[in-house]
């Protein structure tokens, strides 16, 4: 957990450099903070329904983000499709025999 804490201020404190013009012309900040963030959920504590769900999204999340600087794909867009994609992460998540994490179960195991 302090992993993920530390993450978020270097990815922040980055993220305020860039925008002061410290370190200027660095698009990748927020592209590459999802891309950790992605994979760092899967490190986590390995591929559940709920991680399967978070991490895949912040990583499609990255590429559309790459996809949408570089011109390929529109802002109008991109919204609409990342909704439609999180929706069919969900779909997949249940229906795969993915592990439920601990957080979601009742004290006696049952899923939430």
């Amino acid at each position: 957990m302090i992993m993920v804490a530390v993450l978020v201020i270097a990815l922040g404190t980055a993220w305020l450099l860039n925008t002061l013009n410290v370190i200027s012309g660095v698009d990748w900040l927020w592209t590459g903070g999802l891309a950790v963030a992605g994979i760092l959920v899967f490190a986590g504590k390995g591929i559940t329904k709920f991680s399967f769900v978070v991490g895949s999204f912040l990583l499609i999340s990255s590429v559309s983000s790459i996809l949408r600087q570089t011109g390929t794909l529109r802002a109008k867009i991109e919204m609409p499709l990342l909704f439609i994609i999180f929706g069919v992460l969900i779909l997949v998540s249940i229906l795969l025999p993915l592990p439920t994490p601990d957080a979601f179960r009742d004290t006696d195991g049952a899923t939430k």
